[in-house]
């Protein structure tokens, strides 16, 4: 490269700067402006008294930490846009994914899903320098309009690189996350939690800005994450992430959470004790405690995996002797059944071959039906804990197999996806039975994948939330070239492969259990006998559940301006000639779909409600939860049509203000409502 002469005189402000910084680096700070030297700590650096200034205290600031609070707190007139074509069971599902910034997002959620969420869990940039943060402090002037993804501005910088060289590196970053954490704090449960991934680049902010926004005293904990990856090119290798856990309420957590597990453990150890002074032979033992396990699986959640039962209690499988971290032990270990060697672990085995031969003479492995099913050690319900490790090893690359394994035959098209299993046992710690996950840094989607395997291994119902900006992929990328125009496509096309790919591992496993008990019933396995006939039984009506109940679907919502004309939110400043011009205050692009998603959310209804659409006197007529909400907004609305729809008693009623046959039908279907069904509720658009 040629040296080229600077042809100016030197900048001596900078290079005071550099001088000052080498010699009391914590002096250095941030501004509006950039980076900047604190005079008044280089004061008190200099003086031997203390030197009296800015009133001392605890807290974390920053340049842009108003702002923040006030970006926060702004009201937002956007709204979410259906995409039927991109979803899976749209009006059955229960699931939403939503496209667009995030922030936008949270703020439309705010009444519907005001604590409703049980687990928030987010993967937000980890500002590397190499990643992206929102740029959320645009004033009305920077910004005319949104493109309607609500991603960028009209100067292409709603996303923005945010290198270590920018003089707002720290800030931007706290801004971007205060914000969203200030929003997502209110969708919480009152007993709800947050867990936070993240890396050294931002943990000691993070932890400031949550003890601000969430409470100090709702800290439950910092995970350690032993991922096995140098991600540091200096000295010290760095082979963990972090997972930062915080309450809502942690006095409302804890007590709980404790006495539900507390219970069932004591339960099932006392059971063990009763059944194991009962019956010496093992065969009778496990038939004995299978029918009381039949009877009593519903009580007995977040345990109710403990199917098993030997002279030391009551137990289940566990993978710990699997290797999380780099290569393991590779040994064979013989089924001793059908006497062939047992499928090993991805990465091998934890232990080495000493261990395990103690393991299987003490009859502590736990061997599945034959030898494809990998060994597991067994987990007895005393060892139970209750409580998180605050280190888990588990291999990161893993994700990578994870999504290689859905995405057959394509090549890298996410970068560093997190491990499913690795989601699910804090999913599986924390979600029971219909409990809401929401995940507003979704990516490739790993969390509602993990969600799906978790309930489909346990027949729960928990449903998930993920909003995603359409980060556009870069066009050299293995994803570009596969066909993902944005991270989007890449998250909603890995739900549809992963459920798919789940009910099919389901439907194999249901099969092959249906030829054994048909082989069974016509006597063509030997020493079949009755407790074998009835454990397929059971086996094959859990299987089948578990596909039946199984919601594999998600609604699609994009963000989108709002539904409604500019005259709708300031008709003052329209004179009645313009106004004129406005014959309907609903945009000509918008459609029927569109209006109820915005109704919904401005009457406060969570978006995954079931909706059924159904006709009335010719009339296109949409039913949310029932009765919960009627919704038409087709032309022509009269007395007739009202009483008609009287007939049902529907808690709320919305129509088009231009929808009605005249002004004289609009006042006499007000009244006729509340003639015939008093406590319905009627608005209009």
């Amino acid at each position: 490269m040629e040296d080229r002469m600077d042809m100016r005189s030197p900048d001596l402000v900078n290079e005071n700067f550099e001088k000052l910084a080498a010699l009391f680096p914590h002096c250095v700070t941030e501004s509006a402006e950039g980076k900047a030297i604190d005079f008044d700590l280089l004061k008190q650096e200099l003086n031997h008294a203390v030197v009296e200034g800015t009133k001392e205290r605890y807290r974390l600031e920053w340049p842009g930490k108003r702002e923040a609070i006030v970006t926060a707190n702004l009201p937002t007139t956007k709204t979410l846009r259906p995409v039927r074509e991109d979803s899976v069971n749209f009006d059955t599902t229960e699931n939403l994914y939503i496209e667009g910034d995030n922030l936008e997002v949270l703020k439309l959620l705010q009444e519907s899903y005001l604590n409703k969420i049980k687990m928030i869990y987010i993967d937000p940039p980890y500002n590397t320098g190499k990643d992206f943060v929102y740029q959320d402090n645009f004033t009305g002037d920077k910004v005319k309009e949104l493109f309607e993804s609500g991603q960028k501005d009209e100067y292409n910088q709603r996303l923005i690189a945010n290198p270590e060289t920018a003089g707002r590196y720290h800030s931007d970053w706290l801004s971007m996350m205060y914000t969203r954490l200030k929003l997502a704090r209110n969708l919480l449960t009152n007993d709800g939690v947050i867990f936070i991934s993240i890396d050294d680049h931002e943990i000691h902010n993070l932890r400031k800005i949550c003890d601000e926004i969430l409470g100090e005293d709702n800290w439950l904990g910092t995970i350690i994450w032993n991922n096995a990856t140098d991600n540091n090119p200096t000295q010290i290798a760095i082979e963990h992430e972090y997972i930062l856990v915080f309450a809502k309420n942690k006095n409302l957590l804890a007590p709980v959470w404790k006495s539900k597990i507390s219970d069932v453990k004591n339960l099932l150890i006392k059971i063990g004790k009763e059944l194991n002074s009962t019956y010496e032979n093992h065969d009778d033992l496990q038939q004995a405690y299978t029918k009381w396990f039949r009877e009593h699986k519903h009580e007995l959640w977040p345990l109710d995996r403990y199917k098993y039962i030997d002279k030391d209690g009551i137990y289940t499988g566990s993978q710990s002797v699997h290797n999380p971290g780099r290569e393991g032990y590779r040994y064979d270990i013989i089924h001793p059944v059908t006497q062939k060697p047992c499928q090993q672990p991805l990465m091998g085995y934890r232990f080495p071959p000493s261990t395990i031969e103690d393991l299987l003479a003490k009859g502590k492995i736990l061997f599945g039906d034959d030898e494809s099913k990998i060994i597991e050690l067994k987990l007895y319900a005393s060892e139970y804990s209750e409580k998180l490790s605050s280190i888990v090893e588990f291999d990161g690359r893993i994700g990578s197999y994870d999504l290689k394994n859905v995405f057959t035959g394509s090549k890298r098209i996410f970068t560093n996806p997190k491990p499913v299993k690795f989601l699910s046992q804090f999913f599986d710690f924390i979600l029971k039975d219909k409990d809401l996950l929401l995940d507003f840094f979704a990516g490739s989607s790993s969390s509602a994948h993990a969600l799906l395997q978790l309930n489909t291994e346990d027949k729960g119902k928990r449903k998930f939330i993920l909003v995603q900006v359409p980060e556009e992929t870069d066009e050299k990328s293995e994803a570009y070239k596969s066909g993902y125009k944005n991270i989007c496509e890449i998250g909603k096309e890995r739900i549809r492969r992963a459920a798919k790919q789940i009910v099919n591992e389901k439907v194999s496993l249901l099969t092959a259990k249906k030829n054994e008990l048909d082989k069974a019933l016509n006597g063509q396995l030997s020493l079949m006998e009755d407790p074998k006939i009835e454990e397929l039984k059971e086996e094959i009506a859990d299987l089948q559940s578990s596909i039946d109940n199984l919601d594999t679907g998600f609604r699609v919502y994009r963000l989108a301006d709002s539904n409604m004309q500019d005259v709708y939110y300031k008709p003052q400043e329209y004179s009645q000639r313009t106004l004129d011009m406005f014959a309907d205050n609903v945009k000509p692009d918008r459609t029927a779909d569109d209006l109820l998603a915005q109704v919904m959310l401005d009457w406060g209804l969570p978006l995954s409600l079931k909706i059924e659409q159904t006709t009335v006197f010719g009339k296109r007529v949409f039913k949310v939860a029932e009765n919960s909400l009627y919704a038409c907004f087709d032309r022509g609305i009269d007395e007739a049509f009202a009483k008609e729809i009287a007939k049902d008693r529907p808690l709320r009623i919305v129509f088009r203000d231009s929808g009605f046959k005249d002004d004289t039908a609009k006042v006499n279907v007000k009244q006729l409502l509340k003639q015939l069904s008093p406590d319905t509720e009627m608005k209009v658009l």
